[in-house]
């Protein structure tokens, strides 16, 4: 019905036929042809060719109202998409487990926010299997993480490196502190990088068999290679003092004195020290990981997320 209405309205504008042929860069006969075609869409003329210059008719009235309300909402869009464009504009849902919302990401939005103000954030904080649910169900548009999400479903962009550690409450190195001073670390020599494992010695666990542990619940990244880790270190059978959500929670827990938590040094160098508390490298073959933002394959990729990984993400 809009078809070629902006031959009708070059005529009206122009209040010529010929006029606006000339600024169309057509003939005038090819003009009035396109605009008889239009009115026979209609089933009723625009013009009053009786008149010159030619007038409105009553339906010609209503058709340029209707005109010039599309023409401002294609302006509109229009100058949507080129916010879009330069992200004066835009939505990013992103979304992480408690230790990323809380540490890592606040500092990387913060930067974002000012840069782009235009664009909406939506941070969302749950446990590794809602946060997949989510970003699979489109509700989020990245999610970062240390699990390994399937290939064949997500995308995914490095974002940095992690090593595992053990967070030990001093009381429990009653009789062994002596042989294990070497490997023992503070929070501040974490911090400084010295636990790396081409720097720093790593420790058995076997020295730590009968301890209780603090462990992460099932189907986390962190739990598989805890177990994987004491199993290589001949612990079948850990005691495991409690199965917990978050590894922030295990980590406060242990500086209770309650037991012995895995925990990464993205948590370590994050949160404030605390001397009840020592940290040691563990031997095996999967202490260390990497956390990656995700995104799922088949999701039309935004310019907002497309300029946040371009930033925040170093790599596949």
């Amino acid at each position: 019905m809009f078809e070629g209405k902006e031959y009708v309205y070059e005529v009206y504008k122009t209040g010529s036929f010929s006029k606006a042929a000339e600024k169309l860069y057509i003939t005038q006969p090819s003009l009035s042809a396109m605009v008889k075609k239009v009115e026979k869409k209609l089933g009723a003329p625009i013009f009053d060719r009786s008149t010159s210059p030619p007038g409105l008719t009553q339906c010609g009235e209503r058709y340029i109202r209707c005109v010039e309300r599309l023409m401002d909402m294609e302006n509109e869009f229009g100058n949507y998409l080129n916010d879009l464009e330069g992200l004066r504009a835009g939505h990013l849902a992103i979304g992480g487990s408690n230790l990323f919302t809380s540490y890592i990401l606040p500092p990387i939005l913060q930067r974002f926010m000012k840069d782009y103000p235009g664009v909406e954030v939506n941070l969302v904080e749950s446990n590794t299997k809602q946060l997949e649910r989510q970003l699979l169900s489109g509700s989020l548009d990245l999610v970062i993480d240390n699990y390994l999400f399937s290939e064949s479903i997500y995308e995914r962009r490095k974002f940095s490196a992690e090593h595992l550690l053990l967070a030990v409450p001093r009381p429990m190195l009653a009789g062994k502190e002596e042989a294990l001073a070497g490997a023992m670390l503070d929070a501040a020599g974490v911090r400084e990088g010295r636990h790396l494992p081409e720097t720093w010695p790593a420790v058995d666990l076997g020295w730590f068999e009968e301890e209780p542990f603090l462990l992460l619940k099932p189907g986390n990244d962190t739990r598989e290679r805890s177990e994987t880790l004491l199993a290589e270190a001949g612990i079948r059978h850990p005691r495991i003092l409690l199965d917990l959500d978050q590894q922030m929670t295990a980590y406060h827990l242990a500086c209770y004195g309650m037991g012995i938590a895995f925990v990464t040094d993205t948590l370590i160098r994050n949160v404030p020290s605390d001397s009840r508390i020592v940290f040691f490298c563990p031997k095996g073959s999967v202490n260390q990981r990497n956390i990656y933002f995700y995104y799922k394959r088949s999701r039309y990729m935004t310019r907002a997320m497309e300029t946040f990984l371009n930033q925040y993400g170093t790599g596949r």
